[in-house]
């Protein structure tokens, strides 16, 4: 079905590749750091690091479920290290903010990333205040995106209703679970190299390339009547 704004009193984002975009390279610095830590970790070299990291990601969901999983890996030791990272290529996006902002209902974050993460790059877009709450990898209990308890315990912990909330988010694979528990769904296909894996098109309501530009077309919408056709 197509979306429908109108009846949409829940809006959720995801945070990484969603709310800013790849052409900041920030994951790349995430990315590099994440291949230093296993690295360290296994006492192996860089070509070796890469083929764990992407292999635990593709099968766990994220790296650190699969560093968890086979080494016992702390997690707020892992994700300390690998967030810590420049930011100084975020830039703020006034129109951005004010374009949530002026969204009817909630806005909620979910994040594999963590709440420390979280809350630094949100500063460096000045979204800092465009968020009521967000559901984390911790809060999660370090089951990630696509896992259906990510989804669920968010849902519970934000008292959310499925059917009158839409999920936007840069992974499709990530959007089957949100579809599956009665949400509109949003992808935001940003041509990257990871964002149409395991993509269902059944389970995508809408495909974006600008969240910008999605939001504007969003809002001209909500400012018409909905259709009674």
């Amino acid at each position: 079905m197509p979306f429908d704004p109108h009846c949409v009193d829940c809006w959720i984002f995801d945070l990484d590749n969603t709310l800013y975009p790849p052409s900041t390279c920030l994951f790349d610095q995430i990315d590099e750091r994440m291949g230093l830590f296993i690295q360290g970790l296994l006492g192996c070299d860089a070509i070796e690091a890469r083929r764990v990291q992407k292999l635990y990601f593709h099968d766990h969901g994220t790296t650190l479920s699969g560093l968890m999983h086979y080494h016992a890996t702390e997690p707020h030791e892992f994700l300390g290290f690998v967030h810590d990272i420049d930011m100084a290529p975020l830039a703020a996006a006034p129109r951005l903010a004010d374009r949530l902002a002026a969204l009817p209902g909630r806005k909620l974050l979910f994040t594999n990333g963590d709440d420390a993460y979280a809350a630094k790059v949100l500063a460096g877009l000045g979204l800092e205040n465009s968020f009521e709450g967000v559901w984390d990898i911790h809060a999660m209990l370090y089951r990630p995106k696509p896992e259906i308890s990510a989804y669920t315990s968010m849902i519970e912990a934000f008292d959310v209703t499925p059917k009158t909330a839409v999920f936007v988010e840069d992974m499709a694979r990530n959007l089957a679970p949100a579809k599956a528990l009665g949400m509109q769904t949003v992808w935001l296909d940003l041509a990257t190299d990871w964002g149409d894996r395991a993509k269902d098109d059944a389970a995508i309501d809408l495909v974006a390339d600008d969240i910008e530009k999605w939001l504007d077309h969003t809002l001209a919408s909500l400012a018409d009547p909905p259709s009674l056709g």
